[in-house]
């Protein structure tokens, strides 16, 4: 499994493979011609209440992540982005400024955490 992540306002490239916006609300200044996707899976976002009281705060990402984390555990979106990543390589776009300190940082995390623990259990 392979996924990637990028911010939406940097250019495709072949490297990219499928391109998935995994943003609630459509990129500000974006226009839907330019952003190159094959999908956009809004539900895998984090819900309206947890996107407004986390507020790209860096104070508040630690608690942000854990939130989130739980929000994915049983959400379909989650299954659907692991299988469309089985075969090829996904990159996970998102519009947030900071690389450091976006939600599309522990998506990725909790897409590869669960492969990985897949594979050890498949191992033994």
């Amino acid at each position: 499994m392979s996924f990637q992540i990028k911010r939406v306002y940097d250019p495709a490239k072949p490297t990219d493979g499928t391109r998935v916006l995994v943003d609630r609300l459509w990129p500000c200044g974006l226009r839907k011609a330019d952003a190159d996707l094959a999908l956009w899976m809004k539900d895998v976002a984090p819900t309206p209440r947890l996107r407004l009281w986390f507020g790209h705060d860096p104070e508040k990402f630690a608690e942000f992540r854990r939130r989130y984390t739980r929000e994915l555990k049983g959400n379909p979106a989650v299954a659907e982005l692991r299988k469309l990543g089985r075969s090829k390589r996904v990159t996970l776009l998102y519009a947030a400024h900071d690389p450091k300190v976006n939600h599309a940082l522990v998506l990725q995390s909790a897409l590869t955490r669960r492969a990985a623990a897949k594979t050890k259990t498949a191992r033994t």
